[in-house]
Formats: structure tokens, C-alpha cells, sequence
């Protein structure tokens, strides 16, 4: 593991007693709170000095109420250093409201809306009012967190395309197609991705998209180090994604994963990886 202290980009926290996350009943194995005592207990022996916040797909209607009780914990924990709000962007100048709300909370750094949601509506994220309320983000000094599945790849390198001025970090390398052991497209439209200066890519979410029971470091390793290899060691950011993570992995069998795939990397260079860019991008 590395031996200084990490900067997780990517860690969600949630109490199904203080808000309602109507997506648990489908997980069961977390289907309960996951505060920051919890974290701290399943991330050892890893030392993070700083982590952010993810929405965790909170019920429709609650995300600034979500991004208030994250900010409370973040009172008695804080290592918690920035706060992905949800807002539903599709709704166009009508969220402008919310995201000045938002901006006012000196830890909110990043929008995110769960585009992986409407993978069966090719051109989704390319609607006129999704594209008006990305393009607001620049005003309130936010960025966008592009949560996606592999099939929606086009249409992701086309809205960021579209959206210049927004600063965008891809989720979870874009969710590829692992357990098919599907490489293309996703493969090609990666560096394709890479080459639009707005967006990074977020080192996260990758064991889950194999078989959860019987992955291997050899399935999931090629994804990384492609991801690692197209955006390079300036703009790639370490998350654990925890708990979600916890289906199919401990928070340090995944960090054993991205230190055998950048053995032999320079200091340096891990220390992007692991915490310089998650600082840069998210402003910590």
C-alpha cells in the first residue's frame, strides 16, 4: 500500500434512518447505515487523510437535504473534505435555484446525476435541458462527476465535447464491461475520452463490474492500467468506493490491485494518483 496518506476521491456515507435510499432493498448486503466510524474501522490498515463525498442516489426530491446531513458529519469526521451533490440537471434553468443553494456550502465541490439510470435512452445526456443545466455548473464554480455504463460512452465524449467550460471526472472508468469481457469499444473511446483536456479519469468502481464472487486480478487489471495508460499519472484519481466496494472486495484488497498494476511507477506519480489530483480536481 502506499506509504503516505491517501486522498480517497470516491466514498459514499449514508444512514437509511436519516434519509431515504430506496435503491437499498436491491442490496441488501448494505442495506444499513455507513457512517465515518464504520470507515475508518473497514479501511484499515490504509491511512486517508481526506476523502469525498459521493451522492448515493438519495430519493428524489432530498439531495440538498442529503448534502446537508453529509456536511453535519462532516463536522465530528474531517477527513471529509468535499461533498458530489446530486441534482437533477435535466431539468435545465429550473435547477439553478438548487445549485446556488449548494454552492453556499463551502464543502459541496461537484454535481452529479446518475446517467448509468437511463442507459436504455441512447442520447439521454444529450437532451437540450440536461446540456442547459450542465453548461450553469461553470457560474456556481462546480464540477461534474459522469456516472455512466460502458454503452453510453459515445454519448458522454459528445456531451463533454459540447460543455468546454465544465470540468468533468469519469466514475469508476466508466464502468466497462469486465464481467462479458468486453474491451471494445470502450477500449478506443477511452483515449478518445482522454484526449478532451476537461475530464479526468476517477481509478474506482472497477472489482464490482466483474463477477462479484470470482474476480480476479487478472480480469480487472488490463481496465486499470488501460485507464491509467490513456489519461496518464496527471490526470487519474484513486476512489475506493466504500462500501459499494464491499460486495465484492475489501477496501485493501482493492488498493493491493492498483499497487500491483503501478508497481515501478515514480513517487511522484503515485502520489497523483492517490491524492494530488483528487486535491487539484475537487479543490480540497
Amino acid at each position: 500500500m502506499p506509504n503516505f496518506p491517501i486522498v480517497d476521491a470516491h466514498v459514499h456515507i449514508y444512514d437509511p434512518a436519516a434519509l431515504p435510499y430506496h435503491w437499498l432493498k436491491n442490496a441488501p448486503a448494505i442495506n444499513k447505515a455507513h457512517l465515518p466510524a464504520d470507515y475508518t474501522r473497514l479501511t484499515a490498515p490504509v491511512v486517508v487523510e481526506k476523502y469525498v463525498f459521493a451522492e448515493v442516489d438519495v430519493e428524489v426530491g432530498r439531495h440538498v437535504d442529503e448534502a446537508n446531513w453529509v456536511a453535519e458529519q462532516a463536522k465530528a469526521d474531517k477527513r471529509i473534505a468535499g461533498i458530489v451533490a446530486s441534482v437533477p440537471l435535466e431539468r435545465g434553468k429550473a435547477v439553478e435555484a438548487d445549485l446556488a443553494v449548494l454552492a453556499k456550502m463551502p464543502l459541496v465541490k461537484s454535481i452529479r446525476r446518475l446517467m448509468q439510470h437511463f442507459v436504455d435512452q441512447p442520447g439521454w445526456c444529450l437532451q437540450p435541458g440536461f446540456v442547459e443545466g450542465m453548461k450553469l455548473l461553470p457560474k456556481y464554480g462546480l464540477s461534474f462527476d459522469l456516472c455512466i455504463l460502458h454503452p453510453q460512452m459515445a454519448d458522454t465524449i459528445e456531451l463533454v465535447r459540447r460543455c468546454p467550460e465544465v470540468s468533468f471526472i469519469l466514475d469508476h472508468i466508466g464502468k466497462p464491461g469486465i464481467k462479458a469481457n468486453l474491451r471494445e469499444p470502450w477500449w478506443s473511446q477511452m483515449k478518445e475520452l482522454a484526449s478532451l483536456p476537461n475530464v479526468i479519469c476517477k481509478v474506482s468502481g472497477v472489482v464490482t463490474e466483474d463477477d462479484h464472487k470470482a474476480w480476479t486480478y487478472d480480469r480487472v487489471a488490463p481496465y486499470v492500467a488501460r485507464s491509467i495508460e490513456c489519461f496518464g499519472f496527471d490526470r487519474v484519481a484513486f476512489g475506493g468506493d466504500w462500501p459499494v466496494l464491499e460486495l465484492a472486495s475489501t477496501y485493501p484488497r482493492w488498493v493491493e490491485v492498483v499497487d500491483r498494476v503501478t508497481a515501478g511507477s515514480s513517487e511522484a506519480d503515485l502520489r497523483n494518483l492517490y491524492r494530488d489530483n483528487a486535491i487539484r480536481f475537487y479543490r480540497l
